[in-house]
């Protein structure tokens, strides 16, 4: 293994709200980025194969529908990839999985690292208290597509890991009728310019506890981003997460 020390940073997304913001994190690691309209003056392409040719890493927060294409791209040209769009169908999974065996992919639903110690804790939480209700609240932006979001389905992820089950088997978005045993609940709120909230609360006829994260600034995000590029460019073929990148 080889590590990259100043990595060349591609943006997949480039143009839209945490593109903008990883970019000017990158600063003058930055060689270009990906967008559905070319700008040569700024090194934007709407090809990621061209893209990836003149990067080590791309972070891509792009759309899921783009991801097969980025996958057989960037795993084509040997380029590191760190993942951060969400709402991915299974065949877009499936992508991802398949270019893990030819490159480092890093995907995350959430760039924090305080999020991703969050997600320790949820995990820790529901194999330790398995007979509590859990219940998953997210609130973001008018404008955001996916709910439940990426977020609250890796805290589900991580309650129901560490209670042993599947998460597809117990997750309940519809919240009308009676709670069933077992069942991991969510609920989605849309409006103003929220930038993400999530509480997870796991209740019992007498006690409950709630863990809590607020993003208070979108950057966060991009420079969570920027060090998951840093730790992934050179390192080997396979699939990783935020949380490896905060290994000591």
């Amino acid at each position: 293994m080889t590590l990259i020390s100043a990595p060349r940073i591609g943006i997949a997304g480039i143009t839209g709200r945490l593109g903008t913001l990883c970019a000017e994190e990158a600063g003058t690691a930055l060689t270009g980025g990906l967008s559905r309209t070319a700008d040569a003056s700024r090194n934007i392409t709407t090809d990621p194969a061209t893209l990836a040719k003149n990067c080590d890493v791309v972070i891509d927060v792009s759309h899921a529908t783009t991801v097969p294409a980025h996958a057989a791209a960037f795993a084509q040209t040997g380029c590191a990839w760190v993942l951060g769009t969400t709402g991915l169908d299974q065949g877009a999974q499936d992508a991802v999985n398949a270019a893990a065996q030819h490159i480092p992919v890093l995907q995350a639903a959430n760039f924090s690292p305080a999020l991703t110690l969050f997600l320790e804790l949820a995990r820790q939480l529901g194999a330790g208290l398995p007979d509590y209700d859990a219940e998953i609240l997210e609130v973001h932006h008018r404008q955001k597509l996916d709910a439940p979001s990426g977020t609250a389905l890796a805290i589900g992820k991580a309650v129901a890991e560490g209670r042993g089950v599947a998460l597809e088997d117990v997750a309940r978005t519809d919240q009308n009728g009676l709670r069933p045993n077992g069942a991991i609940g969510f609920a989605s709120l849309r409006g103003g310019q929220i930038v993400g909230e999530h509480d997870l609360v796991l209740m019992a006829a007498d006690e409950q506890i709630t863990l809590s994260h607020r993003a208070l600034d979108r950057r966060v995000f991009a420079r969570g981003a920027l060090l998951a590029a840093k730790w992934l460019a050179g390192r080997p073929a396979g699939l990783y997460t935020m949380a490896d990148a905060l290994k000591p």
